[in-house]
């Protein structure tokens, strides 16, 4: 087992719009989320709730 950094969900989340051509914009529309607060958690600037 190696001692990776663990990854913020944005990068993940950043990976599967980029495969499945989806942008920030419709993602954070169909969830009722604002587009900024997409970006910020896309971006690393915002944690993800919990």
């Amino acid at each position: 087992m190696t001692n990776r950094p663990p990854i913020h969900p944005g990068e993940r989340l950043a990976e599967m719009l980029e495969e499945l051509e989806i942008s920030q914009y419709r993602l954070a529309k169909t969830m009722g989320t604002p587009a900024r607060r997409m970006n910020e958690i896309i971006h690393g600037t915002r944690p993800p709730r919990r």
